[in-house]
């Protein structure tokens, strides 16, 4: 058993051939957690600060007495940014070739 036989497809991929920004974000998390950390970057730049966002999520969660939300609001901005110019960069070395 493979844990890619378990992932989700990606419907742009799949029904229009363009790439979503999420793609890439499984394998890397599993890249991640097989401790390929250079591999996992290089698939998905966001993984880390994504990872840190669910954590921190998940903290906000479970400890009530602090307000994680600017900090959360940030951590989305800062994800967006990273996503988005990985996202562009990644594309525009494929059509530059």
């Amino acid at each position: 058993m493979n844990i890619e036989d378990f992932m989700l497809t990606c419907p742009s991929k799949k029904f229009l051939g363009v790439e979503c920004f999420g793609c890439g974000a499984q394998r890397a998390i599993v890249l991640v957690f097989e401790g390929r950390f250079v591999e996992a970057f290089q698939m998905y730049p966001a993984v880390y600060t994504v990872l840190l966002f669910f954590f921190t999520l998940g903290l906000s969660f479970i400890d009530k007495k602090r307000k994680y939300t600017n900090v959360l609001m940030t951590m989305i901005i800062v994800n967006l940014i990273i996503i988005v110019v990985s996202y562009i960069y990644k594309h525009s070395s494929l059509y530059s070739q």
